[in-house]
């Protein structure tokens, strides 16, 4: 068959340009975009890796800066905590003192009051006794028509109120 006769021939030349064709495709492309994109490649994963990189470091300095405010946070509490226990401490010992203060002068009225009432009291007693001595002479005089004295009267008043 004739057919078949051209065949070797035939594929031949198509098996040299198919080999000549892959060949200069793989120069092109192996040779000239696979380096280029290998590059491209290279240098993405360099960006990301120093990405992530300042994306770690800036957390650790964020760690830092929220521990350092912590820790400035907890020693402003424990000073603002001693400011208000030396405030509370200095209002008591003004507290005290003015109630010291007042204490001594209500005392100090107190006993003046007192002083007064004992001598109101005692005077009004001077005065119940003159009064009830007064009494005790007028209604002897009236029940029974005889005098005594005043100085009888008081006598016997002093006698009545001390067992009274």
């Amino acid at each position: 068959m004739p057919q078949i006769a051209q065949i070797a021939a035939t594929y031949a030349s198509q098996i040299f340009w198919l080999l000549l064709i892959f060949g200069l495709v793989y120069v092109v492309v192996g040779l000239g975009m696979v380096p280029k994109i290998q590059g491209s490649v290279d240098a993405r994963d360099k960006q990301i890796a120093g990405d992530l990189a300042a994306a770690a470091a800036a957390h650790k300095e964020a760690d830092a800066r929220e521990e350092a405010y912590r820790a400035k946070s907890e020693a402003n509490r424990a000073e603002a905590l001693t400011v208000t226990q030396a405030a509370k401490a200095r209002g008591i010992a003004e507290s005290e003192a003015t109630l010291a203060v007042a204490n001594a002068e209500i005392a100090d009225t107190l006993s003046a009051a007192e002083a007064r009432i004992a001598a109101a009291s005692a005077a009004a007693m001077a005065d119940i006794a003159s009064v009830a001595a007064e009494a005790a002479q007028a209604m002897v005089a009236r029940l029974s028509g005889a005098t005594i004295t005043p100085a009888q009267a008081a006598d016997a008043v002093k006698a009545a109120l001390a067992h009274g």
